[in-house]
């Protein structure tokens, strides 16, 4: 079993959080039945604070320290997610072709972020369908997924305001 710094609550799961100093370096989904921790250190606590922000509005602006360890390529997608806005999901086909590369490979990409919400992975659909998630095709991946599209289908245009 992973060990994390700290397990956040969440609407449809448990978050599991690990720092490296004071920047995040993952976060992972468990299960809702997982325990929250009792007690949030100082890295913790603004994590907290900002996906409290992000369940009232989807539309929030993560202002965290983060660290992303992947490849040059996976920094490139993982780059290109964090500009998709809320409630606007792209596809794979349509990424890879901003990125001039191939869908299969964005999807590889999208299911080796270590930092899902925060780098919007689930932002991205198959053509037809939702896709995948978390390097799965089914279950309870694809039901946060759902559940994030969902919660973000509700994202104030601020474009409008």
């Amino acid at each position: 079993m992973q060990t994390y710094d700290a397990i956040l609550p969440a609407p449809m799961c448990r978050l599991g959080a690990r720092f490296d100093g004071d920047a995040l370096t993952r976060l992972d989904f468990l299960p809702l039945d997982t325990p929250v921790s009792k007690q949030l250190d100082a890295r913790a606590e603004p994590l907290a604070c900002e996906l409290a922000a992000y369940w009232s509005d989807p539309a929030h602006q993560f202002e965290l320290r983060f660290a992303l360890a992947g490849t040059p390529f996976q920094q490139r997608v993982w780059q290109a997610l964090r500009a998709v806005p809320p409630g606007q999901p792209t596809t794979y086909g349509a990424l890879a072709k901003q990125l001039g590369t191939a869908a299969r490979a964005v999807g590889q990409a999208c299911g080796s972020n270590p930092l899902p919400i925060l780098v919007p992975c689930h932002r991205v659909v198959a053509a037809h369908g939702l896709g995948g998630f978390m390097h799965a095709a089914a279950g309870a991946p694809l039901d946060v997924k759902t559940w994030l599209l969902a919660h973000e289908r509700h994202a104030p245009d601020r474009d409008a305001a």
